[in-house]
């Protein structure tokens, strides 16, 4: 399979393509048959199994293949069957894997043949609203005819919203409404941002709620979900958590999941501490007359330190 990036000057639009021709180059030996009659959901697991915290999008991500399927079959058995919407809303707080999730729904659709072409286009206000009136029409409907045949995600699609009637963030999601409406099942748009703000976003259009028949829901970490992601984030990176070190991260978790901060990061705060700790670990090495391969890749609890405030 191959895949190629393209990022706009400002960096906003993230397009990522895959070829068919190639793919099916690459894996003419395998016997994708056999492989579904022994596992039908297979190809969903291979992509999201090692997503921490993903067992309810698993399963919904298996009855949309097994509807494709009974689908098919039902074809086959001359019944009636109707073509299958999959634009979808995505709500939940910063760090919880929506981007993520998204891109990899893009390459399992697109190997189950619900795309074409299978790219993943990754959007916000800056690439849909425009300056002057008509400007953002265009652009909105030049970005959506990039995504035919692949997946569009609008992240913090509520900034839309911004300004109210006479914003021209209003004029994008009616273009949007509009082109969804013209390209019925030729792309998959989702459309992305916080819980309280998306319900707030889905009034800005009335036509706009009932285009998203899929909604997934992406709750907070658990404590021990993100001492999870903290010690895969180490392992990436040829680092690991001494004990003590991760005692420490869980009980800081455990703390400040009581509090239910409002929009907690997530996977985001425990990046930055991850590489706060990295700093601080290096800065240790440089004193320390011990640089062997263990030290070198041990973090320790002192190398953890948090924000003031925050235990």
């Amino acid at each position: 399979m191959s895949s190629q990036s393209i990022t706009n000057q400002q960096g906003q639009i993230n397009i990522i393509l895959r070829d068919r021709k190639e793919q099916i180059a690459d894996n003419a030996t395998v016997e994708p048959a056999a492989k579904t009659k022994a596992d039908p959901f297979r190809i969903i697991d291979d992509n999201l199994d090692s997503f921490i915290g993903m067992s309810r999008l698993r399963e919904k991500v298996k009855e949309i293949y097994a509807q494709v399927l009974i689908k098919e079959k039902r074809k086959q058995a001359g019944l009636t069957t109707e073509s299958q919407v999959l634009h979808m809303m995505f709500k939940g707080n910063p760090g919880t894997g929506k981007t993520t999730v998204a891109r990899a729904l893009a390459s399992i659709f697109y190997d189950m043949n619900l795309l074409s072409k299978g790219h993943f286009i990754e959007a916000d206000r800056s690439d849909l609203v425009g300056e002057y009136i008509g400007h953002t029409a265009q652009k909105t409907k030049d970005l959506i005819k990039k995504s035919l045949g692949g997946v569009l995600f609008i992240d913090e699609a509520y900034s839309l919203a911004r300004g109210g009637e006479k914003d021209f963030g209003k004029e994008a999601v009616d273009t949007i409404v509009k082109c969804m409406e013209d390209h019925h099942n030729e792309f998959i748009l989702i459309l992305a941002g916080y819980p309280k703000e998306m319900a707030r976003f889905l009034s800005l259009n009335p036509g706009l709620k009932s285009r998203f028949p899929i909604t997934l829901e992406f709750p907070d970490y658990s404590p021990g979900e993100l001492l999870e992601i903290a010690v895969d984030m180490v392992t990436m990176k040829d680092y690991k958590l001494s004990n003590e070190a991760q005692w420490k991260l869980k009980h800081h978790f455990q703390q400040l999941l009581q509090r239910a901060p409002y929009n907690f990061s997530n996977g985001r705060y425990v990046r930055n501490i991850i590489e706060d700790a990295i700093r601080k670990h290096a800065i240790r090495m440089i004193h320390s007359s011990s640089h062997n391969k263990e030290a070198l890749m041990t973090l320790e609890a002192k190398d953890i330190i948090f924000e003031e405030g925050w235990g």
